[in-house]
Parts: structure tokens; C-alpha cells; sequence
């Protein structure tokens, strides 16, 4: 398994894994022009996983800063996803661990996400590389 930074020509694998995970279509055509933006912006991190060439696993993490207390920047995750024939051999928790590495090289002080509350599979994932459930609400306005 190698962690290296997505690449363009990753891009139809990764709608296929979205496809897979979401059952939803994706415009390569809008997924190329976003990923050409967010691939040079700094704060960004696209990773994949890939067994053999083949793209087994993606997530990405985005740095933002912080205005109070010591100021101190966080990172979100957003999109981390597994091929389902790639599960429980290591993808998510090599992806989770390039992730942490580049909050920790950017001084973060911590690292949020969200996730659906009936991905039960993943939450004992979560909980097994770390991360805590806290009892917070999580809010999404889809506009």
C-alpha cells in the first residue's frame, strides 16, 4: 500500500469509489477543474491510496485557521473512503495517518470530522485509530 498525493489521472477511479460509496455520478469534466484548483492551494491535502498502481482508498484533509485563544490552526476531514475489497487491511488507517501527518506538520491542534450516524463500520474504525465520539451536534445545510 502507498500514500502519495492524488493525480489527475486518478480522477476516474475516484468517481468510480464516489459511484461506489455514494451511488451517485460525478462530472470528471468539474471533478478535473476542482481538483487543478485545490491541488495548488496549500491548505489542501488530496491523498490516495493505491495497491498495485490501483486507486484502493482517497481522502482529503483542508487546514483552517483559528482567530481566538492561541490561534492555532484545525484540519477537517472530508471524503475519506475505502474501496469496499480494500476494507480492514489498512487503506483508512494509512490515509488517516498521512492526513495526521501533514495537520501535525502544520502545527494543527486538532482534527474534526463528520460522518452519517448509521456508518456504525466506520465509527468503530474511527474509535480504533483514536478518535473520540463527543456528544456535539453537527449541522449541514445543503443550498
Amino acid at each position: 500500500m502507498e500514500i502519495q498525493r492524488l493525480q489527475e489521472k486518478d480522477l476516474a477511479s475516484l468517481s468510480e469509489l464516489f459511484q461506489q460509496f455514494w451511488g451517485e455520478n460525478s462530472s470528471l469534466e468539474k471533478m478535473s477543474s476542482t481538483f487543478k484548483r485545490l491541488k495548488t492551494n496549500p491548505a489542501y491535502i488530496l491523498l490516495a491510496a493505491k495497491q498495485n498502481d490501483t486507486l484502493a482508498g482517497f481522502a482529503m484533509g483542508i487546514i483552517c485557521e483559528e482567530l481566538y485563544g492561541d490561534c492555532k490552526p484545525f484540519m477537517i476531514i472530508e471524503d475519506l473512503i475505502v474501496d469496499k475489497n480494500q476494507r480492514r487491511n489498512g487503506t483508512g488507517a494509512a490515509l488517516m495517518g498521512g492526513l495526521e501527518e501533514f495537520a501535525t506538520g502544520h502545527d494543527c491542534c486538532q482534527i474534526i470530522f463528520v460522518t452519517e450516524s448509521d456508518r456504525t463500520e466506520a465509527h468503530r474504525f474511527y474509535r480504533s485509530s483514536g478518535y473520540e465520539f463527543e456528544p456535539y451536534k453537527g449541522f449541514k445545510k445543503r443550498i
